[in-house]
Formats: structure tokens, C-alpha cells, sequence
């Protein structure tokens, strides 16, 4: 029940020390599988505390405290929760901050959340005064609330932002200087510490907390000022993330990542060297104290595990489980070897090779127990040579992807958002911060005006398609080159009145290095299924069905905002996209099964509330998005047949 100020305060004035941002997967698999990977890498890279997620409106009130308590109670990690505290009900952050406290957590990241729509989410069944946004229009609203109901109990930290903050999507609007007025405010009001938003300029970020340091006001002198970074996992994801948050790519890393942004594993390797150059950047200056670094992990592994490593931001000792000091494990085929040097009767202790699997790993002992086990063997027997093996070596080998061992870190290092295998802990948003869409509501009318009609939505959709809006809520960026290939295909398809939300061409063996469809290692060869997903009105939707039911070469899964699913092939996982590639087994980074569908699906009809409430609750517009939701259903439609490039846009021209 630590403190992160003073855990910090504890550390030597010239340490460093690093902390990991992790978010609630959206299935029950990817929270199965965070947890085994939240244990590997609390022992194998021991960050000085964790922080869990917060979704906008409290979306993720539930899974956050669920994941919070994992990290608190059962792996015995400091922990920080994000709150948000607009646009839900204040009786949502009172019983947060107390759960919070019942559970022994002391850190609370205090977050506004999204502008405040007050008329757009209130619920006619909560009294307004329970609506917190009558209280709460600012981050520091919600310190100082903290501040007065718990007095000192928790120690709380605030973003900031090197590079300004912009509410209204548009870069122009960022200043520093307008942000610094209320980040002295927010400071003064009981902020314990700030953590930054991610960035990729490094001299931008120095010029910024040299600036605070020297600030008048004096507020910051001494409070630590921890930076966020963000291992680049991707191209897309990275293009992703800092146009979300309006973070500058420095030219010259640009020109580093261009040659190789559809070569993931490439990428990953100059990532890990761009980030770890920052981080020794940063390190090189004078600090008033501990100088720490919060990586937005994306509830990845192996990426992180590199940059911690290669930057010497491990603390040197060697804690264990249950107090002891040497926990040491060895991959060794079937095997894993255990040693826990300091037991009170110098014993060993039995560890499973991996958590949550079956059947279980026998596990190599340097001594068997009194009562020997099935599950234990001896060192001699494993024909394990008798050396010291430092544990923190070993399963940070694990972590960074090594052995057999390592692909339980490295299994879904392919993230391709909600297209990826729905057992990671990464899938879905690459954010997990909840239903968005991305947008301010000035940007949004501007763009999408406002629809009256079935056919008005008809034109959004094309427009997009046709590339004269560059978003959709379900797509905050434009067309790629890809998607421009069936577009004739898809504006078809949204003349009938289903709206396309994702769809991709077949693909058969073309070089991995192919300008269009072309990704991973060089000389390879990348394949890929039709599929296309859209809305469509429900009577559409059963007329569609009798024609793709019987058809043996597709797969369809289909739900509405009501819960109703169908599908043609329950238990069916579907790889659609794959590549092959010189000394590699096959990776397959797009996969659609029906968990993963049903995952997106709450999600896809949560954007059309999104939408609605954008626009006055009574308004001809609000009126018949809400419609739309409620009468629709979402289809995701596959081909099998990716040797037929025509055969699923032939299949659905017909009448």
C-alpha cells in the first residue's frame, strides 16, 4: 500500500526507475492471458508501479478496478488507476475512490476525460445531482475533490502535455503556454506528480520540463515530472497514435521508419533503437531528483522488455515470490528450473512453465521436496549442467521472446487492432480507453453535417469512400491504397444502403515487398481472403442470410444492438491474412472468429449512440441515428476462395 511519491523519495537522487501503463482487454481470453504476462514481466522487469486504464464516462468502470486489483493484491505491484470524471454519474467516482481505497490502492491518475455533454448523457433515471458533470468540468475539479474527502490518503498525479493539448482535434490550437496557467492551478489544487502524454521529439519534451523547472510560480521545482513513451509497435499504429494525440514525428525518425513501416518486426527493431535513444537522452540531463520513464505498453511485451533492458532501467536487485530473493528459470524444453536460494530450510519451490495452461510442465528441482511430486524433477535427471542462473536473466529472456518459453510473449506480436486473435491481451482498440469517436463535436458536424435520411448517411459513407471526408466514427483516417482497389466494389454496395465499415480484397502470393498488399520480411509471399463488413437494414439482412447460408466457401457472422448473433460456422477461427516467409513459421496478424466479432459488435453499435449525441436529444438527426442503431444489423462476410478475386463482390451484386 505504497505511495508512488514515496517510493520515489526512497531512491537514490541519481536512480532511474520506469513504470508500465496496462488497459482491460475486451475478452475474458485476453484478461487470462494479461494476467500470465502481468506476472512475467512484474518479475522479470519489476517497474516501480503500474497504472490501469480509466475508459471515457467510466466504459470500463468494471474490468479497470478487475485489472486493478490483479495488480495490486495478487502480484503485489504498486498501482495507479486512471479516473475520469466527466460525462457519468458522480456516484460512479465515489464508489471508485472507495473501492479503490478498500482495495489498499494509494495512487489515483486524475483525468478529465471528454468535454463535458451534460444534455447528451444524462440518464432520465439518475437525479441531476448525481450528474457529475454539474461538479466536474476539469481535471482539477476532480483533485480537489479527492483533496477534500480523502485528505492525504492517495497520492495523485495529472497529465501534462510537452507539446499543448488540443480539445477541438485541430494542431493549430495546441500552445503550451495556454496549458501552463491551469497546470500551475491543477499543481496547487494537490497534484503529487505529473505524467506526461506520449511524444517523439525529445528536445520538445526537454525544453518543456526545463521550462517548468524554472518556472515562477515555483510549483514544480521538486514535484516529479515523468515522461510517457510509447514503443512503436507498428506504422499504423504509430500514425495512429500520434494523430489522436497530436504528437510530432520528427523528420529525421520518419526518414529512419519509412524503409521499413511494412516489415512489422523490422519496424520493432529500429523502434526499440529510437525509443531507447530517447530514454538515454533524457537520462544524459541533470535531474532534481529520481528521473523515471512511464511506457505505454498497449499490454505488449517483448518491445518494452528490449528498451528497459538495453536502457539499464532494471533495479539491480533480485526480489522473488513470496519474499525470496533468487527465482530462477530456465527453458530447457519440457522443463523449468527453479531455485529459491534464501528459504528458511533451503529448499526449492515449484513454478509452472506457463500460466493457465494444460497440462502442466514437469518442473526441474536443484533438490526434490520430503513428499516428491509427478510434477518434480531432479536437476541430474533433466541432465541440466549445475551452474548459478540468474533469474531475473532468464525470464526476462522470456520477455524479450527467447526459447521455446518465449512465444508466450511474443505469440501476438502482430497487433492489427480488432482484426488480431481475440486471446491477446492487445486486442481491440489500441488504446483501450473506450468508445470514442475521436473528434471533437465541432469537427464532427463539420464533417458529417447533419443526416436527416437513410440516404444521407448513404452520402457519408461515399464521400469517405471517395475520399472527400477524411473520417467516419468508425474510421478516424482515409482510405488506403489497399482499400482503393475494390472501391468500385464497396460504393455498390453503399448505393443498396449498406454502409461499409472494413473490407479487404483476395490476395494470392504476392511478394511480401509488393507497394500495395506487400508487408513483412523480404522475400516473402502474402495471401489474403475477401471479406467485407457493413450495416444494413434488417429486413435486407434476412433476404441476405437464405442467399449465404447454404454457400459452403463463406463464413458470416451478423448481430444487432438488441444482442441477437448468427453465424454459418460457430466454432470457426478464420486466418485472412497471412504471409510466408524465409525461416519463419506462418504469421497470420488478421484473423475474424465470432469472439472477436461479438467483441466489436457492442462496440460498433456504442458508435452510433456516439454519434446521436453529438446532436440534441430531440433533433430530426438524433432521432434517426437512433433509429439506425436499434434497426440495423452488422454483417461480416468472408470468402474462402482467394485464389477467385471477384467471386464475394460478384456474390453480393446479385439481387
Amino acid at each position: 500500500m505504497e505511495k508512488i511519491t514515496d517510493k520515489i523519495a526512497a531512491l537514490p537522487k541519481d536512480a532511474n526507475f520506469f513504470s508500465l501503463e496496462f488497459f482491460p482487454p475486451k475478452t475474458a481470453m485476453g484478461s487470462s492471458n494479461l494476467q500470465a504476462r502481468l506476472e512475467r514481466m512484474s518479475q522479470a522487469l519489476r517497474p516501480l508501479f503500474v497504472t490501469v486504464t480509466w475508459g471515457a464516462g467510466g466504459s470500463t468502470a468494471t474490468k479497470s478496478l478487475e485489472l486493478a486489483e490483479i495488480c495490486q493484491r495478487q502480484l503485489g505491484l504498486t498501482t495507479c488507476l486512471h479516473l475520469t470524471c466527466t460525462n457519468m454519474n458522480r456516484s460512479l467516482i465515489d464508489q471508485t475512490l472507495e473501492d479503490a481505497k478498500a482495495l489498499g490502492i494509494r495512487n489515483i491518475l486524475a483525468l478529465r476525460g471528454d468535454p463535458p455533454r451534460t444534455d447528451e448523457y444524462r440518464d432520465e433515471d439518475i437525479p441531476p445531482n448525481d450528474n457529475a458533470n454539474e461538479e466536474f468540468t476539469w481535471a482539477i475539479d476532480l483533485v480537489r475533490y479527492i483533496r477534500k474527502q480523502y485528505g492525504d490518503y492517495f497520492c495523485i498525479g495529472v497529465a501534462t502535455y510537452p507539446e499543448g493539448h488540443s480539445d477541438e482535434s485541430v494542431p493549430e490550437n495546441q500552445s503550451v503556454e495556454h496549458d501552463l496557467p491551469y497546470l500551475v492551478e491543477k499543481t496547487k489544487a494537490g497534484a503529487d506528480f505529473l505524467m506526461t502524454q506520449l511524444f517523439y521529439d525529445v528536445n520538445t519534451y526537454q525544453d518543456f520540463e526545463k521550462m517548468l523547472r524554472s518556472h515562477s510560480s515555483g510549483v514544480f521545482k521538486d514535484i516529479p515530472i515523468i515522461p510517457g513513451l510509447m514503443p512503436i509497435q507498428s506504422y499504423q499504429i504509430l500514425k495512429r497514435t500520434t494523430k489522436l494525440s497530436h504528437a510530432k514525428l520528427p523528420s529525421e525518425l520518419v526518414e529512419r521508419l519509412e524503409p521499413v513501416k511494412s516489415d512489422d518486426e523490422a519496424l520493432k527493431r529500429v523502434g526499440v533503437d529510437i525509443l531507447s535513444e530517447m530514454v538515454e537522452s533524457i537520462k544524459s540531463k541533470a535531474a532534481s531528483g529520481p528521473r523515471g520513464f512511464h511506457f505505454y505498453t498497449l499490454n505488449l511485451e517483448k518491445a518494452v522488455a528490449f528498451i528497459i533492458e538495453r536502457c539499464h532501467l532494471i533495479a539491480p536487485s533480485t526480489p522473488g515470490v513470496n519474499g525470496h530473493d533468487a527465482f530462477a528459470i530456465e527453458d530447457t524444453g519440457d522443463f523449468l528450473l527453479v531455485d529459491v536460494a534464501n528459504g528458511s530450510n533451503g529448499g526449492t519451490r515449484r513454478r509452472q512453465s506457463s500460466v493457465n495452461s494444460d497440462p502442466h510442465n514437469r518442473v526441474v528441482v536443484q533438490r526434490r521436496s520430503h513428499a516428491g511430486s509427478a510434477f518434480e524433477a531432479s536437476a541430474e535427471e533433466a541432465g541440466i549442467p549445475k551452474e548459478k542462473i540468474n533469474s531475473r536473466a532468464n525470464t526476462l529472456a522470456i520477455s524479450e521472446g527467447e526459447g521455446a518459453l518465449g512465444r508466450e510473449a511474443t505469440w501476438d506480436d502482430y497487433p492489427n487492432g480488432r482484426w488480431g486473435d481475440a486471446r491477446s491481451p492487445a486486442y481491440g482498440e489500441i488504446d483501450g480507453y473506450g468508445v470514442s469517436l475521436h473528434v471533437s463535436i465541432t469537427q464532427a458536424i463539420k464533417l458529417w453535417n447533419h443526416p436527416v435520411s437513410a440516404d444521407d448517411i448513404s452520402k457519408i459513407f461515399s464521400r469517405h469512400l471517395s475520399g472527400e471526408i477524411g473520417a467516419i466514427p468508425w474510421s478516424e483516417e482515409g482510405l488506403n491504397e489497399e482499400t482503393g482497389t475494390i472501391r468500385p466494389e464497396l460504393l455498390e454496395l453503399i448505393a443498396k444502403g449498406w454502409w461499409t465499415v472494413a473490407s479487404q480484397p483476395a490476395v494470392n502470393g504476392l511478394k511480401s515487398d509488393n507497394s500495395i498488399f506487400g508487408w513483412g520480411p523480404r522475400n516473402g509471399f502474402v495471401f489474403q481472403k475477401a471479406f467485407v463488413e457493413f450495416f444494413l437494414p434488417a429486413s435486407d439482412w434476412q433476404i441476405l442470410r437464405k442467399k449465404l447460408i447454404s454457400l459452403e466457401d463463406v463464413t458470416f457472422y451478423a448481430g444487432n444492438n438488441a444482442g441477437d448473433f448468427d453465424t454459418s460456422h460457430a466454432d470457426s477461427v478464420n486466418a485472412v491474412t497471412w504471409g510466408a516467409f524465409p525461416g519463419k513459421e506462418i504469421i497470420t496478424p488478421t484473423i475474424i472468429e465470432g469472439v472477436s466479432f461479438r467483441a466489436w459488435l457492442e462496440e460498433a453499435f456504442s458508435i452510433w449512440s456516439e454519434w446521436q449525441r453529438v446532436y440534441p436529444p430531440r433533433s430530426s438527426t438524433a432521432k434517426l441515428l437512433g433509429e439506425i442503431r436499434d434497426g440495423y444489423w452488422l454483417i461480416n462476410i468472408i470468402h474462402h476462395g482467394y485464389v477467385e478475386d471477384k467471386a464475394l463482390w460478384e456474390l453480393l451484386a446479385k439481387d
